[in-house]
């Protein structure tokens, strides 16, 4: 193998939104005075909120609170019911039942101490665990991160919307929705750490983000952990532990699950099958076949036969 092959290091995160289809759904604005505390239904899906003024606590069952002040922004991937409140020993009240949403994307509740903006995420296409999975169920970014400040624009602006009515507003809504979800994910990984495995996070891993971003600009390549290695100047057992811990999984089986992410997006948009196996470098239609049906529980013909409203 020839170590000296150009490869065309590519942005992973923008792969999988590609991927996914993300879009936002509805953004609303929640103003609070007083004692206050409520109580949001599960969510599973992405989710964001932002603290404009004021301070108050995050709740999750059988966690200590986190409070999030002004500036402050937090994500939450696949959540369990949780509390939001300024007094977190007050009884909750019904935060959805409480006010009328069918009618309103601003809600009331005794004063404006406290401002908050969120909004949801839906997802177009069954990969949506390659994002939720890779994060923790909740993420609070402080705004006194270099990162916070573009957010805080960003921010400004999706809340004059929210409010404004102005001639598309919606649409405007939706975009900065989708502007500010990655400018969170980038604060995120700027910031994660040793906060756990995870793609996300580990994209700003200097070694392991690089070898992301190699995988990911050339899926077809037939990589080895030592030219993975080498690639990002480490010894190969070291790049191998350090991957799985940033990471979650070992250097070639996130390449495989990638790859079948990406075949089951192609069979859905009626690829046939051969094409597709050639695209992402399997020799043959049936090593590809074996390595779909390890990954998705089916043979890839199965389900590109299958109506694509049945497909997940």
């Amino acid at each position: 193998m020839n170590s000296a092959r150009s490869y065309k290091p590519t942005d992973p995160l923008s792969d999988v939104f590609s991927l996914l289809d993300i879009h936002a759904g509805r953004c609303t604005r929640f103003e609070a005075g007083g004692a206050w505390a409520l109580r949001f239904p599960a969510k599973p899906a992405l989710k964001f909120g932002a603290v404009l003024k004021g301070e108050c606590w995050f709740i999750l069952p059988e966690t200590e609170p986190a409070r999030v002040v002004a500036g402050d922004a937090f994500l939450l991937a696949n959540a369990p019911s949780y509390m939001l409140a300024n007094d977190p020993q007050k009884a909750p009240e019904d935060g959805i039942a409480l006010f009328d949403w069918a009618h309103s994307d601003v809600a009331h509740h005794g004063g404006d101490d406290t401002v908050l903006v969120a909004g949801a995420f839906a997802f177009e296409s069954a990969a949506a665990e390659l994002l939720l999975d890779a994060l923790p169920i909740f993420m609070r970014i402080p705004g006194d991160q270099p990162s916070a400040l573009m957010m805080r624009e960003t921010l400004a602006i999706l809340d004059q919307d929210i409010r404004g009515g102005a001639m598309g507003a919606s649409l405007v809504v939706r975009r900065l929705a989708e502007v500010l979800l990655v400018q969170v994910l980038r604060a995120y990984a700027s910031g994660a750490g040793e906060a756990g495995p995870g793609w996300v996070a580990a994209l700003a891993d200097l070694k392991v983000g690089q070898a992301l971003r190699l995988l990911h600009g050339d899926v077809a390549h037939r990589w080895t952990v030592d030219e993975l290695a080498r690639a990002v100047g480490m010894s190969r057992s070291g790049f191998a532990t350090r991957f799985k811990e940033r990471v979650g999984l070992p250097p070639l089986d996130y390449l495989l699950h990638w790859r079948m992410e990406l075949g089951r997006d192609f069979l859905r948009r009626d690829e046939p099958v051969a094409k597709v196996a050639r695209r992402l470098g399997y020799a043959s239609e049936s090593a590809f076949a074996n390595a779909f049906k390890r990954v998705h529980g089916t043979a890839p013909k199965r389900y590109w036969r299958v109506p694509r409203a049945e497909n997940p």
